[in-house]
């Protein structure tokens, strides 16, 4: 089995990722706010691909769990009021 490069692999998971998102939206989903889990490079990849395609009118982008968790969990309670925050859709 030969190994994928890491540009190849990146372009398969990209195309992947798209028609996942455009399967998903077919359900017929409120695509006017997005909740990204993961405000670094999962935000980073979702915004780029939403510059193209338009999916979503807004992404708020929020901290994945596992880096509230791993790094920051004496401050789980303020990430907890930021993810309600979002949901009710005050600010961010």
């Amino acid at each position: 089995m030969q190994l994928l490069r890491e540009k190849e692999a990146t372009g398969l998971l990209d195309s992947f990722l798209l028609k996942s998102l455009e399967r998903q939206l077919a359900f017929g989903i409120d695509a006017s706010v997005c909740y990204c889990i993961g405000s670094g490079e999962n935000f980073s990849f979702l915004s780029k691909v939403n510059e193209g395609q338009r999916f979503f009118k807004k992404i708020v982008p929020l901290e994945h769990p596992r880096f509230i968790t791993q790094y920051n969990g004496g401050r789980i309670e303020e990430f907890a009021e930021k993810y309600l925050r979002a949901l009710r859709g005050e600010g961010g």
